[in-house]
């Protein structure tokens, strides 16, 4: 299992009851590779300070998740209500942290369609990233959109499949702006594979989970504990020539057998081993 290509990462989201201290202690304790950064997690007053800690601990920045990461509104950031308000939000953590984490992509998707109007929702998204784009340029960072699961349409997003994605993309048109690739979300599309090696360079950021039919919009699983074709998807990001961090991103709350209720330094071993198993045991299931 050491033939895993990718570098491992941890996002906080998957730590959720962890402190950002104690992220990075126990990451750095576990060996993990890079740290995802969740912007709720940062205390404003020392976001800096914490930042360098996590990169002396040993962890790389890869991404980031910025508090506010959607142009319209969503469920799980639902203020503020005005876009204008919203982009200033993104753009103000750009300025904030992008210091701190050089090469970093900061994670965003459009949030919910206004009235169900998936087209202006695109629109704007499209005009709002073309404003940003050069600002994260300058800030030597990046920026990845993400297609969220079909269970977030008209909640969180306006696009669900990978080839949305780089339609907008293609809509934007500038370097700075790139894919973030989560399988929980895009797993379930036609032809998901092939889709993975046709986004190609554009892949900034690689997220893993595993899937069962969820009893809430935060019930994810330790990848290799369900359903989704995870060596399949691994080796077909690695043709699309990946070779960047690969995050585990765990959200369980509002289920009875949540993960963080259990031993979260056990839930990051294992999501690691899950990962490192998919990668290995693809090539003997053909």
């Amino acid at each position: 299992m050491t033939d895993f290509p990718f570098r491992f990462g941890v996002n906080q989201f998957t730590t959720q009851p962890w402190s950002f201290e104690e992220d990075v202690a126990r990451y750095a304790a576990l060996e993990v590779d890079a740290i995802e950064i969740c912007e709720a997690k940062l205390d404003p007053a020392h976001a800096g300070q914490q930042m360098l800690a996590a990169r002396e601990a040993g962890l790389s920045i890869s991404a980031v998740q910025p508090k506010i990461r959607t142009f319209f509104g969503s469920k799980m950031a639902p203020q503020p209500e005005s876009v204008e308000e919203r982009v200033a939000a993104f753009a103000q953590s750009l300025k904030t942290l992008a210091p701190h984490a050089e090469g970093a992509s900061f994670v965003m998707n459009t949030g919910a369609p206004p009235d169900g109007n998936m087209q202006r929702c695109l629109d704007e998204t499209v005009h709002h990233l073309r404003r940003l784009a050069p600002l994260a340029a300058d800030l030597g960072v990046t920026i990845a959109i993400e297609p969220l699961n079909p269970t977030s349409i008209n909640v969180e997003t306006a696009i669900w499949t990978v080839d949305q994605a780089l339609d907008l993309l293609d809509a934007v048109g500038h370097a700075s702006c790139g894919l973030c690739l989560d399988y929980w979300n895009i797993w379930q599309q036609p032809d998901c594979a092939a889709s993975i090696r046709r986004a190609g360079e554009r892949i900034f950021v690689l997220q893993a989970s595993d899937w069962r039919t969820p009893c809430s919009g935060m019930d994810r699983l330790v990848p290799g504990s369900g359903s989704i074709p995870l060596g399949t998807l691994l080796h077909a990001t690695y043709d699309a020539g990946y070779r960047g961090v690969c995050t585990l991103e765990i959200f369980s709350s509002g289920v009875p057998d949540s993960l963080y209720d259990q031993d979260l330094s056990e839930v990051v071993h294992q999501g690691r081993l899950g990962l490192m198993r998919a990668w290995s045991g693809y090539g003997k299931q053909r």
